[in-house]
């Protein structure tokens, strides 16, 4: 039986095992590895305190990561199916290593926060809205 996420190592194990799958993915890894060549050793710590705050409400994380996705946006089109496709790989990521209440919630926060990223990469006066 799998255990659920009760703290940040947990927290940890499910960034990392996820953002492996994302750099090596044939869909949405490029967006990480070319165009906004992320830095993986700050950005690493910073996912670990979003998703802590998201999941146990630390208030540990400080930033915007909405303008960094309309930035990102900007340079390359973020497609619906990029969000498809990165939300599949967190929610396959949360399954695969945990379950339980916890699990259930980041993976509906996670939904949430895909939904609101699509919405604010596409205006609703934009004609290639997916909306």
């Amino acid at each position: 039986m799998k255990m659920d996420i009760a703290n940040r190592a947990d927290i940890q194990l499910l960034v990392d095992t996820f953002y492996t799958k994302v750099r090596a993915d044939a869909t949405i890894g490029y967006l990480f590895n070319d165009v906004a060549r992320v830095n993986w050793e700050l950005h690493l710590p910073r996912m670990y305190e979003f998703w802590e705050n998201i999941l146990f409400q630390t208030g540990s994380f400080k930033g915007n990561p909405m303008a960094a996705h309309v930035q990102l946006h900007q340079k390359s089109p973020l497609t619906a199916g990029h969000f498809e496709q990165w939300l599949k790989l967190f929610l396959a990521t949360v399954d695969e290593l945990f379950e339980g209440d916890n699990a259930e919630l980041i993976k509906q926060r996670a939904r949430s926060i895909a939904t609101m990223m699509q919405i604010k990469v596409h205006p609703s006066n934009d004609p290639r809205s997916i909306l």
